[in-house]
């Protein structure tokens, strides 16, 4: 189901890109989440002081909760991953917020969004591992026993193939379903706000839907610095 308006949506249609924007709402919408980011971001550095302000000491405490959460599952190594890793949780985050604001689509209720996501993310995963272990990495994918490799290695490739897809469905299923339950109800009682608890029931799906992606991520990088047993 799609949204009645879609602001951006309109404003490329003014400047004559309509039929790109109306095709891919989610790449409009993913360039002002980049935007939106990186706006903030130059904010943020530009009222870094040393006698912090409670906007520096949030930020402050949120970056480094995350950054201690990474370290906890995969040890001390793991900082220097950090920001792929909060790259991907905040973008997500923000994505599917923007679902929440009438006129906004949320670019991860479209499963191209979520795929690209998680083909950043596994593959990577994989540079992590030939990075630590080179070309014994391979024995990740071999087994405990070496005459059971030719049984294991399948498997191992299938369930490695298989992230991509858990990642990308799961966060598109969940953000599409929210997408089309709000939809149903602006309609259909709108104007006596009956969507609001919905809304805010929305803010912790959003925020729990980005978690599962990032802890998800930094397991599969925690196990790709793993010695193979």
């Amino acid at each position: 189901m799609e949204h009645p308006i879609l602001f951006l949506v309109q404003l490329f249609d003014l400047i004559g890109l309509g039929s790109f924007a109306h095709h891919y709402p989610h790449v409009i919408y993913s360039w002002f989440v980049i935007l939106l980011l990186v706006a903030c971001v130059r904010l943020a550095f530009k009222g870094v002081s040393m006698i912090p302000t409670k906007g520096q000491n949030f930020f402050e405490l949120v970056i480094g909760g995350m950054e201690e959460f990474i370290v906890d599952i995969t040890g001390e190594e793991g900082r220097r991953f950090f920001p792929i890793l909060a790259t991907v949780f905040i973008y997500i985050f923000i994505c599917n917020l923007l679902g929440l604001v009438p006129g906004f689509f949320p670019p991860t209720a479209k499963i191209d969004t979520t795929l690209s996501c998680a083909l950043v993310v596994v593959p990577m995963t994989h540079i992590i591992g030939v990075m630590y272990h080179g070309p014994k990495y391979i024995k990740h994918f071999m087994g405990p026993i070496w005459w059971m490799a030719p049984i294991i290695f399948p498997i191992e490739l299938i369930g490695h193939a298989a992230r991509v897809l858990s990642l990308t469905i799961r966060l598109f299923g969940n953000m599409a379903g929210h997408e089309l339950v709000l939809a149903i109800l602006f309609m259909l009682a709108g104007a006596f706000f009956a969507p609001l608890p919905i809304m805010a029931l929305g803010i912790f799906v959003s925020l729990v839907q980005a978690f599962v992606f990032f802890l998800l991520s930094t397991m599969y990088f925690a196990g790709a610095m793993e010695h193979a047993h």
